[in-house]
Parts: structure tokens; C-alpha cells; sequence
């Protein structure tokens, strides 16, 4: 459909509308007159209605506190957190300007603004997701690591043609090895906003009030696998990447993937990980970068893929 007719239509469609409640009107104004004679609208133009025939109308503050008793008590919850208020069932978490703070400190010289910092490290679980939470981060994460990986892959000198490539990325940024082997070199377990799954100790220990990163700290390897953490992390790693490639664009996430990502992967003698033939290419590439804590902005005007 062309702009002429779409506008057309909808220029039609408004005068109907329009023509529409006009009639409305002129048929509400004959019913008035019928009920109201003319002489005695003119005569008594300010007449009030008598007291008897007035609607007796209940006070808002009788009838709150009936809603009060009614009104489901999540309801109520998701309504304070729209409004700003102070929520029963909100959980003790990061601020934006901490998690910003967090985001710059790890990474040098990026920016991460608090609205953005906020959206990548809250997770769906959390009330504030309601507000912001990171699955299009996360998203747009995963597909920025798969894409420099495969290419990373393509042109190593140890791919033979055996080699399965969409296993080997498969394995190799598998959510859970992100979160349990990038995400503490990121520390983002200090910051990260969202609600493990509530069994055994960790239940009673969120219903005292205590942040689920300390409650985490004390937990062994099998209970962090249990409540979801290396899942939930290697979620919020994909949507640092995504923010990354977001704000600063392709130069910038290539860099990041190869200094920051790649060699916190590299686990040999496991069937997780980067397969280990290409390792040395990977820390190759890396030091080639700077090493692991390489600059992320390319100096005078050079990009990543002119260092590869």
C-alpha cells in the first residue's frame, strides 16, 4: 500500500470518527430537550439538583481500605515498583551508578552509562526487570561472540577439515563455561541483580534480607549449579559483549573478544572450552593485542582485524 492511500485512509477513517460523534452528540442533545423543555432550561439555567435526588457517593477513604484487603499482594508489588515506591518483595541489589562504576573499572577507558550498565547486568529474575533486564543485550552478545569465534576459526592454520565448526563454537561459548570461567575474571557476581532459584539454605537466607552474592560466597560448587549461577552469569557476560559491540562498535567487541573473552576459555584437557588446537593461535592473537589486559581502543586509527 502506497504513503497517498494509507494517508488517505486514514484521513477517511478520522472524518468518520469525527462524523460519527457528532451524531452522537445531536442525538443526546434531542434526548436532553425532550427531558427538558427549552422555557425551563432558560428560566432556571443554575438550578441545582435537590438534595434527595443527589447519587450518595462513597468517600475514597471508606472504601481503600475494603481493596487493601482484597487486592493480591504481587499485584500490589509490581504497581509499587512502576510507581518508584519501596516494594515488600524487593530484594537488596545494585544500583545503576554502581554497576556503571563496576563496568568502567574493569574495563578501561570504556564508558558504560548507568541506564545501560543496569539493563546488561539485571537479569529477568529480578523485580527490576520490570524495568529494564538484559535478554536483547544478551542476545545481540551471542551472536557478536559466535560470529568473531567462527571467524577466528576459519582462518586458523589448525583448522583440518575434521573439525566440526559448529560443535567447537558450541562448546566453546557454551552459557554455562562463560559464567563459570569469564564471569568471575569479571567479578560480576558483586553486582549482578537477579534471583537464584530458592531452595534449601539459600530461601532461608534471602527471607533475613541478606544480598545473594553473600549468601552465593558460602555456597560449593554443586549448590551454585543448583540454584542456576553459571547459567545466570554466563548470561550476563553475553550481554557485556552485546553493550560492548552496542556503544562502541565492531573495532571495539573484536578487541574485546580477543583479549577479554578468548583467553579465559582456553581449558586444556577438558572436552569444554576452546578445542586445544587452536590455543596457541588464540594467545598468539591475544599478545599480538596486548596481552589480556591489552588496550581496547585501537591507537592511532587501527583496528583489530589489521593486527590478525
Amino acid at each position: 500500500m502506497s504513503s497517498s492511500t494509507r494517508s488517505a485512509l486514514q484521513t477517511y477513517s478520522a472524518k468518520h470518527c469525527a462524523a460519527r460523534s457528532l451524531r452522537t452528540l445531536a442525538q443526546m442533545s434531542r434526548r436532553l430537550a425532550n427531558l427538558f423543555p427549552a422555557h425551563r432550561v432558560r428560566a432556571t439555567p443554575c438550578r441545582r439538583v435537590p438534595a434527595a435526588l443527589r447519587p450518595q457517593l462513597r468517600p475514597f477513604s471508606d472504601v481503600q481500605p475494603v481493596h487493601d484487603s482484597v487486592q493480591p499482594p504481587i499485584a500490589r508489588s509490581r504497581a509499587q515498583d512502576f510507581a518508584g515506591e519501596a516494594s515488600p518483595r524487593e530484594q537488596p541489589g545494585s544500583s545503576p551508578e554502581e554497576m556503571a562504576q563496576h563496568l568502567n573499572s574493569q574495563f578501561p577507558p570504556l564508558k558504560f552509562p548507568p541506564e545501560l550498565a543496569a539493563r546488561v547486568l539485571t537479569h529477568a529474575s529480578h523485580p527490576d526487570a520490570v524495568l529494564r533486564h538484559n535478554a536483547r543485550m544478551s542476545f545481540i552478545g551471542r551472536r557478536v561472540l559466535q560470529s568473531y569465534l567462527l571467524l577466528f576459526m576459519h582462518a586458523s592454520p589448525a583448522l583440518q577439515d575434521a573439525h566440526d565448526l559448529d560443535l567447537l563454537c558450541e562448546r566453546a561459548l557454551n552459557t554455562y563455561v562463560l559464567g563459570e570461567h569469564v564471569a568471575p575474571r569479571w567479578a560480576l557476581g558483586s553486582v549482578l541483580n537477579w534471583t537464584p532459584v530458592h531452595t534449601g539454605p539459600l530461601a532461608k537466607s534471602l527471607a533475613r534480607g541478606e544480598r545473594a552474592a553473600d549468601v552465593l560466597a558460602r555456597m560449593g560448587s554443586d549448590g551454585l549449579h543448583s540454584v542456576g549461577l553459571y547459567k545466570i552469569h554466563g548470561t550476563a557476560v553475553e550481554a557485556v559483549v552485546g553493550a560492548v559491540f552496542h556503544q562502541y562498535g565492531g573495532a571495539v567487541a573484536h578487541r574485546f573478544f580477543h583479549t577479554r573473552v578468548l583467553p579465559h576459555v582456553l581449558l586444556p584437557g577438558t572436552p569444554h572450552g576452546l578445542h586445544d588446537a587452536f590455543h596457541e593461535h588464540a594467545l598468539e592473537i591475544c599478545e599480538r593485542l596486548g596481552g589480556a589486559d591489552g588496550a581496547l581502543v585501537a591507537e592511532r586509527g587501527g583496528t583489530a582485524a589489521e593486527m590478525l
